[in-house]
Formats: structure tokens, C-alpha cells, sequence
């Protein structure tokens, strides 16, 4: 179960994703200057650090951002409990955090024409969710108790710390920020989908020992 929600995520966050910004007219989107979170803007027109926005189909992406935020706290919840004690907790925090941090991203809008407390909660909301996601990918390989492929063990620590490590280069300049903000997200999604196929691969190659993992 795990598995399927990790990849459904992703899943439904590209496709939610490419419909949103193919939506874009005039000016068009682009991949490298904009930000993800131009997408939800529901303001036409509106003209925030000189990139002038226009999400006609905004609805979209921000339900994706916050279907995004429950289905990996669902999916990395579920995966928790191969952990034990403190791990355990600490796992599931981490996805719950970034559930709600991503719940923030859905409600609150990175326009300058809201609220400023608005931004605020959009920009932390952000924050919390990026971090918090590329640290459950660290974690996954950190963690020897899970008895992983060494491969796989090093592919999470590499994703989660190129995730968060492309937080501060998203401010380097404007022509990158885009491409370094989709370094921080992507890299948990992409965490997500290569978990949820090799867990269902090892159930399909080995389901007499997986029967009473509650993965």
C-alpha cells in the first residue's frame, strides 16, 4: 500500500504539474525562471520579483500541492511502522510536518497580492515541507535497522542531500531559480517512485517473505 501511494503521488503531481503550466499563455511559463509555486497563483497579472503571473488553471495545482502533502505523509506513515522506537516517531513526524507544510503551499498563495501573512505561511509551509521530505529520504538510507541494498541506501542520502542542499542556490540568480527549486522537490518525488517500484518488485520476486511485513 505504501508503495502504490508513493508512486501515485508523484504521479499525479507531474501531470498536475505539466496541465498547469501548459495552461500558461502570455506570458509562458517557463521551467527555469519560474517557481512551482507561480502555478497556484490565482491573481492574473499580478507582477512578484519581475516575473509576471498568470495560472489559469491555479485550482489545480493547488489541489495537487495538497493531495501531494497526504499522500506522502500516508505512504512514509506506512513505511514507518518497519521502524521501531525512536525512529519510528521521528519518521512519522517528519511526514506529518510535511503534510502540513504542504497544506500551507495549498491554502496560502506566493502573491504579493494576499495577505503578507499569507506569503509568510506559503514561503514557511514551503520550507517546512522541502526540508522535511528530503530528510525522511536521508533517513531511509541512513538507517541500517531497515536492512537495505547498499545501492538504494546511497541513492537516499544523495536525493535528500541534493534536495535540501538546492534550497540555497534557489536565491543564486533568477534564471535558475526555478531549476534548483525543482532540485528541492523533485528529488523527494523521485525518492517516492523509486522506493514504491523497488518495494513492489521485491513483493512480487519474494512475496513468501514479505507476507508479514505491514508495509
Amino acid at each position: 500500500m505504501a508503495a502504490v501511494v508513493l508512486i501515485v503521488n508523484t504521479a499525479q503531481w507531474v501531470i498536475a504539474e505539466a496541465i498547469t503550466a501548459s495552461a500558461w499563455r502570455s506570458p509562458l511559463y517557463n521551467y527555469a525562471t519560474n517557481y512551482i509555486s507561480d502555478l497556484g497563483v490565482p491573481d492574473c497579472g499580478t507582477q512578484f520579483q519581475g516575473r509576471e503571473l498568470c495560472s489559469p488553471r491555479h485550482t489545480l495545482m493547488n489541489t495537487s500541492f495538497m493531495v501531494e502533502g497526504v499522500l506522502f505523509a500516508i505512504g512514509v506513515v506506512l513505511l514507518a511502522r518497519l521502524l521501531s522506537g525512536h525512529a519510528r516517531r521521528v519518521v512519522m513526524s517528519l511526514a506529518v510536518a510535511h503534510g502540513v507544510g504542504m497544506a500551507a503551499v495549498s491554502l496560502f498563495h506566493g502573491s504579493p497580492d494576499g495577505p503578507s501573512l499569507g506569503l509568510v505561511l506559503h514561503i514557511g509551509g514551503a520550507g517546512v515541507g522541502i526540508l522535511c521530505a528530503n530528510t525522511v529520504a536521508i533517513l531511509a538510507g541512513a538507517l541500517k535497522s531497515l536492512q537495505l541494498p547498499t545501492g538504494y541506501r546511497v541513492f537516499s542520502v544523495a536525493v535528500g542531500v541534493l534536495g535540501i542542499a538546492s534550497i540555497a542556490l534557489v536565491g543564486v540568480s533568477e534564471s535558475t531559480a526555478g531549476i534548483f527549486e525543482r532540485d528541492s522537490v523533485y528529488s523527494w518525488l523521485l525518492w517516492g517512485t523509486v522506493t514504491g517500484v523497488l518495494l513492489l518488485a521485491r513483493r512480487v520476486r519474494q512475496p513468501s517473505m514479505l507476507e508479514n511485513v505491514p508495509a
